[in-house]
């Protein structure tokens, strides 16, 4: 069992680092692997017959190898990182119990163990506390014990004693799991990284359900063979894990990206397509490279790429922090423009939610995703239309379906939190297929498709919604206004929104959901226009959060 100095003193950085570390080594892997490819490729340019053909081939065969090497190390720090996370969450409920004591007049010494103080103590006593803890003990008040005890009474006593035992025992759980999962990726390192698994997949309409069955039936090895071979099956499949997905998605990403650079070196040196051509090649490589080196992040909570599409602008879901694991989980999905460029930008607004979250409750695990899985509408005119976020609504809807499919341990919290475009995609995949989502939240919202919160399919207490003073949005009225669209499209005038806007409370996809008559829920909001919500000192930004935890 872990002991309580032995928690104090851990360290989840130095976890996080040790993950960071093994992941690092994927960038050597990949430049021996693509340095390979070049070599072959100049090879084949000037060398034929037997002998080059079975040097081709060994060349292949050794960048075969080397590809085995990249879902190994990433499955590494997957582990060590969930880890860290779990070891986060023992340390703040640590914390608490530590704060409990100090509000109920109790002293914890440095092997947790635990003596009431009588209220009339004042003043520090050597080796009361564990070093470096920062708690006090309260001389004679702050809070009783709980069950009808006062500070320092036997119930207090207990209160805390139980508080230590559940952070110890979260910390323990955690241990021993990540040791066995070390222990079996050492073994199948020695005795066989991948299996073939038996014939049979599930039908693409097969239910995320369905998925997870199957995929819980393969052993390890199997399930390694499959990343590695099918990452474009397994990637983006609704019911396989987030961290399965993440491997297979990010062995698509340096393929993507090695496609990319292969097109541009036959581009530069054919001459074909001109500087048009050499243009979208780049742009390409930069969105590409942008989410990489999202991806490759040191700080915050560990990013599992759980699906990548590059055609066309680009789309993705990223998530901060393992969804499969967490106790609350934030599902985002932004607006209009959104594209695969803007991932970093978009998933920095959803790490201030996650990070506020853990403010808030640092003995609670929070997820959060970002979900730009759909075509966000490029210009004004494809806004005022609801067909792209109707086109959304089933690929949200399998997605939501699939964190509840994969999710271990008891069903967390899902908030499903739209913003501008994005709340009417939202709303829509909650008419027209439903949500897997205990709270639904909307930012900036154009209408969500629905008049009535209770057409969303979710308690209407647990509809919410917030729309800045001054967030341009409230200038917009229905389509058939065509005013109000060029109000939308050119006017700064964001303080005059009461002037266009109708009496109705309409906006361009229905009833205003932050009018009362809506009949959900508002949250405040500071003023920050149409993209201020996730500042720092806007109140939206905590009322995110609050909801997300359930608070």
């Amino acid at each position: 069992m872990i002991g309580y100095a032995q928690l104090w003193a851990a360290s989840p950085s130095d976890w996080v680092a040790a993950g960071v570390a093994w992941r690092g080594l994927e960038a050597p892997v990949t430049r021996r692997r693509s340095g390979l490819a070049e070599r072959a490729a100049t090879l084949r340019t000037g060398w034929s017959g037997g002998a080059a053909t079975r040097a081709g081939g060994r060349l292949d065969g050794l960048r075969a190898e080397l590809g085995t090497i990249l879902p190994a190390l990433v499955e590494t720090d997957q582990v060590l990182a969930e880890f860290a996370g779990r070891l986060r969450v023992a340390k703040g409920r640590l914390a608490e119990a530590v704060a409990l004591a100090d509000r109920t007049g109790v002293a914890v010494d440095r092997h947790g163990g635990l003596r009431a103080v009588p209220p009339t103590w004042r003043g520090p006593e050597s080796g009361v506390l564990p070093a470096g803890a920062g708690a006090r003990l309260s001389p004679s008040g702050g809070g009783g014990g709980g069950n009808g005890g006062g500070v320092g009474s036997p119930a207090a006593v207990a209160q805390v004693a139980a508080a230590l035992r559940e952070a110890l025992a979260l910390a323990d759980v955690a241990d021993r799991e990540v040791a066995g999962r070390l222990a079996e990726l050492t073994a199948a390192a020695r005795s066989g990284w991948v299996q073939r698994p038996p014939p049979g997949r599930p039908t693409d309409d097969a239910t995320p359900a369905a998925v997870r069955a199957w995929w819980d039936g393969l052993t390890p090895a199997q399930r390694r063979w499959l990343v590695l071979h099918e990452p474009a099956r397994i990637g983006p499949r609704d019911g396989v894990p987030a961290a399965a997905r993440d491997q297979a998605n990010r062995l698509l990403l340096a393929g993507h990206r090695e496609a990319l650079l292969a097109e541009r070196r036959t581009a530069s040196a054919s001459g074909s397509g001109g500087r048009s051509r050499l243009r979208r090649i780049d742009r390409a490589l930069a969105a590409l490279d942008g989410l990489a080196g999202r991806l490759a992040a040191t700080t915050g909570p560990r990013p599992y790429l759980l699906g990548l599409d590059p055609r066309g602008d680009g789309r993705a879901i990223v998530a901060l922090g393992n969804p499969d694991r967490a106790h609350r989980v934030l599902t985002y999905v932004p607006g209009m423009t959104s594209d695969l460029a803007d991932v970093p930008g978009e998933l920095g607004r959803a790490a201030r939610v996650q990070d506020r979250c853990t403010a808030l409750a640092p003995g609670d695990e929070t997820a959060a995703v970002l979900w730009l899985d759909y075509d966000a509408p490029d210009f004004l005119p494809e806004a005022s239309s609801p067909a792209q976020a109707r086109d959304a609504g089933p690929d949200l809807h399998r997605f939501q379906e699939g964190l509840r499919a994969t999710h271990d341990g008891p069903a967390a919290r899902q908030t499903v939190l739209g913003h501008s475009y994005g709340s009417l995609v939202v709303g829509s995949a909650a008419r027209d297929h439903g949500l897997a989502a205990d709270a639904l939240a909307f930012v900036g919202s154009p209408g969500v498709g629905v008049d009535r919160a209770g057409a969303l399919g979710l308690p209407p207490g647990q509809v919410w919604s917030s729309t800045a003073g001054d967030d341009v949005i409230r200038l917009v009225e229905p389509p058939r206004e065509l005013a109000g669209r060029a109000v939308l499209a050119t006017s700064p005038l964001a303080s005059a929104a009461s002037l266009f806007r109708p009496d109705d409370h309409r906006l361009w996809f229905g009833h205003d959901p932050s009018d009362p008559g809506f009949g959900g829920r508002t949250f405040p909001s500071g003023r920050g226009g149409h993209t201020g919500y996730w500042e720092p000192d806007n109140p939206a930004l905590d009322g995110m959060a609050r909801i997300v935890l359930g608070r």
